[in-house]
């Protein structure tokens, strides 16, 4: 399978590459990236025949979708492209400004989740974007406000689909029992759904997999790594945003042991395992630089031996795969 293969999104005409590009890391996430490499990134990513790039306003505090907007303009072949709904920005002071150093220090971000602020977020995303309209909008981080999601969030996103705003709208998520609450009752075309299907968590293929082919909802893989560990399980590596206890380096230095004994690397299974499922559609993963970039592709297309995952399923490092 190739990275620059594309899918159908359920229900639509967008199309999406298998590997696709996260921009948080664009936005400057925990360093200062120079907008040349920016540059760089999204221009080989579309020379590659990456054709999805996702971000949002929370990257860089609006930083990550200016850039994606420079890096596209001017661009024949317009990729497709996805933002998220649920945050705004006000003056005040910036709480993260260590999490995103590019950020601008005298705005603050804040949830507002009702019809108009999710508006007058699309709206301003397409602004620092230079689109007039966009492919895909998620509902962003909507753990705390599940029934808001569903009763008032997806309708507004509805009603902007009919007026051409957006084609698909979807939820960007990193837990899976919100998620599946609001997969239940709304009719979602796509779900960016975060470390929960990866080498160290297979949790999404116990309901919200299944649930996401039952209801033909294109599933988007992100966080494989699972924040760090399964790039490099090394003391100090991160697990779900947070420092990885030794439990969790442990298991992830064995699957790193077992994997090289097959001559594969965990970066390179790591990057593949979700297209496992068939529910799967893309995995995103970001790059700050070309050479992240580089690595990532080459990654995805490093062929594994046939008999890798049913060998590491009888070695008990993962689960069987489970359509129902």
């Amino acid at each position: 399978m190739s990275h620059s293969e594309l899918v159908s999104i359920h229900g639509t005409d967008v199309q999406v590459s298998r590997l696709s590009l996260g921009t948080a890391p664009l936005g400057g996430l925990f360093k200062k990236v120079a907008e040349s490499e920016s540059d760089a990134v999204i221009h080989h990513a579309l020379q590659a025949g990456i054709n999805y790039i996702d971000t949002a306003p929370l990257y860089g505090y609006g930083v990550g979708e200016v850039r994606v907007g420079r890096g596209i303009k001017g661009h024949l072949r317009q990729p497709t492209l996805s933002t998220k709904v649920g945050r705004l920005f006000r003056p005040g002071m910036n709480q993260e400004q260590d999490k995103y150093p590019d950020s601008d220090p005298t705005i603050e971000i804040y949830i507002d989740n009702s019809a108009k602020g999710i508006r007058k977020s699309l709206e301003e995303s397409l602004r620092r974007l230079g689109r007039d309209s966009i492919e895909i909008v998620y509902i962003h981080d909507a753990d705390e406000w599940v029934s808001q999601a569903i009763n008032v969030v997806y309708p507004e996103l509805d009603k902007m689909r009919e007026e051409g705003l957006l084609k698909a709208i979807g939820i960007g998520m990193n837990w899976c029992p919100p998620a599946i609450s609001i997969m239940q009752d709304t009719d979602l075309n796509i779900a960016l759904i975060a470390g929960r299907f990866t080498l160290l968590d297979q949790s999404a293929q116990d309901v919200l997999y299944p649930l996401a082919l039952k209801k033909h909802i294109s599933i988007i893989a992100a966080g494989v790594f699972n924040s760090g560990v399964l790039a490099n399980p090394v003391a100090g590596a991160h697990y779900d945003y947070e420092p990885a206890s030794p439990e969790i380096l442990e298991r992830a230095r064995a699957i790193d042991r077992f994997l090289q004994d097959f001559g594969t690397s965990l970066t390179d299974a790591a990057m593949q395992f979700p297209l496992r499922h068939p529910a799967v559609a893309s995995v995103l993963t970001g790059a700050a630089s070309l050479t992240e970039l580089k690595a990532n592709i080459a990654s995805f297309n490093a062929e594994l031996p046939a008999n890798l995952w049913s060998e590491m399923e009888s070695a008990g490092l993962i689960a069987p795969i489970n359509l129902h």
